[in-house]
């Protein structure tokens, strides 16, 4: 029996960190062998790729390079992580994965689309999540919340327009993938916000286990 892939995306400030473990304990309750992992990152190589990306000092960063950088490290770790992880029979769970690149290379860079599939299709082939929540919010609230955080990375540092197309990128390919994406409001209390990630949990689990 396969594991499922389950991704978790958003622009910044949406409480990823904080929804992921919530996600990760829900999993884990109803019996699940779990493996936590993010992108870029998640092996050795993919984070210091992931180092480069985010470092201020390279802002500027030609927009190929930075596509093709993203592309690398997610090679990495479908090879070294995920892709082992499903094929023994564990839920992956992950912090952004290839709809970012979407988002944030595609809306945010306005780099061409055809680009980001063609290297999508040579790394993944057909592999795709089978269920992605996207936590969602206002760009002015989830800038807000992340200027709270720390000194901003080098995506951070951009333009509030930037990350409108960001948004606008996810929300489009939410309406065109309404199969495996579930929307959640981010912007409500966080106990409104985890009640909805359950009750998308548990129906996608409910449906896993009758096909299983």
């Amino acid at each position: 029996m396969q594991g499922k892939f389950i991704t978790v995306e958003g622009i910044e400030g949406v409480g990823k960190t904080t929804n992921m473990e919530f996600i990760h304990q829900h999993l884990l309750a109803s019996g699940k062998d779990v493996v936590v992992t993010r992108e870029p990152g998640g092996t050795p190589l993919g984070e210091a790729i992931r180092r480069l990306l985010l470092d201020p000092q390279y802002k500027g960063m030609n927009p190929d390079c930075e596509l093709q950088l993203m592309f690398a490290a997610r090679a990495e770790h479908l090879a070294k992580v995920v892709r082992p992880a499903i094929e023994a029979g564990r839920w992956v769970l992950c912090d952004r994965f290839t709809d970012a690149t979407y988002a944030y290379q595609g809306g945010g860079r306005g780099l061409d689309t055809g680009k980001i599939a063609a290297l999508e299709q040579l790394v993944q082939g057909t592999f795709r999540p089978d269920l992605t929540l996207l936590l969602d919010v206002p760009v002015e609230v989830g800038l807000a919340r992340a200027g709270n955080r720390s000194a901003p990375d080098r995506f951070e540092q951009e333009k509030v327009e930037f990350f409108e197309r960001v948004r606008q990128s996810y929300l489009d390919m939410a309406r065109k993938h309404d199969g495996r994406y579930r929307v959640i409001d981010a912007g409500q209390p966080l106990a409104q916000v985890q009640k909805q990630l359950a009750v998308a949990m548990g129906t996608f689990m409910q449906a896993s286990d009758a096909t299983d």
